[in-house]
């Protein structure tokens, strides 16, 4: 039984002769004729009565009009889908992006054409730091993720430039640096800082220490914070200083103020998009293809933010 003789025997039924469904089908009479008797000898049952003005559906051929139109409808469906699904006009994507760079004005604009293009795509956004996420992507419960990483090879992951951040000082507004902004980190020797630890981004703390290590400046840590959202939340409360990526900016926080510094604009901290090897989801790709569209080609001077300069 093949669903053009389904379909085939539905005009039938409903034109009421095989001679009005030749016409409706575009299927010449005798070979509209032979598929029906195919189907009647594959079903091996007689689905029609033959009369003088046409046909009439046996207790059979009816049974299987009640269940040809639900089966070809089911087709339709399922062949749609599938269509949509290869397409990647449906489908599922998870994206990891680091606390940080929510707010970047490219990062909002890559959620929102993404949205916009495709909105029957169920689509996840995880804030997370780059450690979960490198964790997450690698045992498959992320697509891609947007994060920091120590460079382009990763393994069981493809990667792509999205654009070079870096550092700068976060400090109180009712802080002295906030009115007399420092000219070098030297002049924070004795000044409370507020720091993340290692262990929740490890690639992001050891670029900067590496950095700080080749400035010979050592920071007085004397708060711990889970993330940067943490972090400034505690530099707000007046409980230190802080140095966090320079994407921060583009979500200013009350309270704080961010003071550009020589010495933390020349620690490179790229970010990259990440997304697992093999993955063949037509929903990633399109994704990925609005990261273009986004980011150009990955080479970006930074995001642009307001800033406070030392003199």
């Amino acid at each position: 039984m093949e669903f053009r003789q389904l379909s085939y025997f539905i005009a039938v039924v409903e034109t009421g002769s095989i001679s009005a469904a030749s016409r409706h089908v575009h299927v010449a009479q005798p070979a509209l004729t032979r598929q029906i008797r195919l189907l009647e000898e594959d079903l091996e049952t007689r689905l029609f009565d033959r009369h003088a003005r046409g046909v009439r559906l046996t207790v059979a051929g009816q049974a299987l009009y009640e269940e040809a139109q639900e089966l070809l409808d089911r087709r339709a469906r399922l062949r749609a889908r599938l269509v949509s699904l290869g397409q990647g006009m449906t489908g599922r994507v998870c994206l990891g992006v680091t606390v940080t760079h929510l707010w970047v004005p490219e990062v909002a604009r890559l959620l929102g054409r993404y949205r916009d293009r495709y909105p029957r795509v169920a689509f996840e956004v995880f804030p997370l730091l780059s450690g979960p996420q490198l964790e997450r992507l690698r045992e498959g419960s992320l697509d891609a993720g947007i994060l920091y990483l120590d460079s382009a090879e990763q393994p069981e992951l493809e990667t792509r430039l999205l654009q070079h951040d870096h550092l700068m000082l976060a400090v109180p507004e009712t802080s002295r640096w906030s009115s007399t902004p420092p000219r070098r980190l030297a002049e924070l020797a004795k000044t409370d800082f507020v720091w993340g630890v290692r262990s929740i981004s490890p690639v992001y703390y050891d670029r900067v220490m590496a950095h700080f290590a080749r400035l010979d400046f050592a920071p007085r840590v004397v708060q711990y914070g889970a993330d940067n959202i943490t972090i400034l939340s505690m530099v707000a409360a007046g409980l230190g200083v802080a140095i966090v990526p320079s994407a921060s900016s583009a979500h200013p926080m009350p309270g704080i103020r961010f003071v550009h510094l020589p010495e933390l604009a020349t620690c490179d901290m790229p970010l990259w998009l990440a997304w697992r090897s093999g993955n063949d989801s037509p929903a990633l790709h399109n994704l990925l293809e609005q990261v273009e569209g986004v980011f150009g080609r990955g080479d970006a001077s930074g995001t642009a933010a307001a800033e406070v300069t030392a003199p």
